[in-house]
């Protein structure tokens, strides 16, 4: 009877592999994921590997018909964006020996699942932070979705700066979007109608913000003269929108180029530290979004 190793068995998979990355996200729809593609697509190049994408079509957990997809076309390996696997679709991908690694996780992907994050909470923080270091008093924020972990760390940051400033945390002041544009637009407009509104606000990523700056218009109130605006992710359209958005940079295509060089060190066995999760520094980008408050 011949006995196959572990060594044998890896060389096999590798050998029977599709030339290509799998990525998979819970939307495609944004200027974040493109910064996604990108990163991944800069290592699939250099690697002589394709990019396939596909969408969970907002679903965390990708289903199983998806897991079965990705069996098939037995990819060099596999990145779940802004999402994770349940057991099965785990079983199913380790029984191929199709390595995964799990970037901006949506959960807490446990100690044994190669993730890639930012610093949110840290990032919260800044952001924050700024805001009261010019003399902002009542500031207000935006979040994500409460399911997603980086959304609840970037709030807590926001929460840790009032505490540590000595200022109260307002939840009337807290309200929760979906990372989205309009989200940013209808919560914008219930913050800003208030009789107390605030005179600054933690938009939780740049698309919020965007969608609060429209808010801002429609009330007739200046930005930053009126109301000074911090954004989270730091996208290109940041840079033109007016007045140019302070945001928390988020490196996002360095986070994606990291992804894919450790799942494609995953299948040639490189990396045996690997099941940890890495986070990647978040820093703050002052523009001209923010000043201090009227009358400070």
């Amino acid at each position: 009877m011949c006995i196959r190793d572990s060594g044998y068995r890896r060389r096999r998979a590798e050998a029977t592999r599709s030339p290509l990355i799998d990525v998979v996200f819970h939307e495609l729809e944004s200027a974040w994921a493109m910064e996604v593609i990108r990163g991944v697509e800069n290592v699939a190049r250099d690697a002589g590997l394709s990019v396939v994408l596909s969408e969970s079509a907002g679903r965390l957990t990708p289903g199983r018909t998806w897991a079965d997809q990705v069996a098939a076309r037995r990819p060099h390996g596999v990145i779940l964006v802004l999402s994770g696997l349940d057991e099965s679709g785990r079983a199913l991908l380790t029984s191929r020996s199709i390595p995964f690694v799990v970037l901006d996780p949506a959960g807490d992907p446990g100690t044994d699942v190669p993730s890639i994050g930012a610093t949110n909470w840290q990032g919260g923080l800044a952001a924050t932070r700024h805001l009261v270091e010019l003399g902002h008093t009542r500031i207000g924020a935006i979040s994500g979705p409460s399911r997603m972990m980086c959304s609840r760390a970037r709030v807590d940051g926001y929460r840790a700066a009032l505490e540590t400033a000595g200022l109260p945390v307002d939840p009337a002041l807290i309200v929760s979007g979906d990372f989205h544009h309009d989200a940013g637009y209808r919560q914008g407009l219930a913050l800003l109608r208030r009789e107390d509104r605030p005179t600054a606000v933690f938009a939780g990523n740049d698309l919020q913000a965007l969608g609060l700056y429209e808010a801002a218009r429609e009330l007739g109130l200046r930005i930053p003269e009126d109301l000074s605006v911090v954004g989270f992710d730091d996208l290109p359209v940041a840079r033109w929108v007016g007045p140019p958005l302070t945001t928390v940079r988020q490196p996002l295509t360095e986070m994606a180029e990291a992804a894919a060089k450790l799942v494609l060190d995953l299948g040639k066995g490189e990396d045996s530290q690997a099941a940890t999760r890495v986070e990647l520094a978040t820093s703050l980008v002052v523009r001209s979004s923010t000043a201090a408050p009227a009358g400070a």
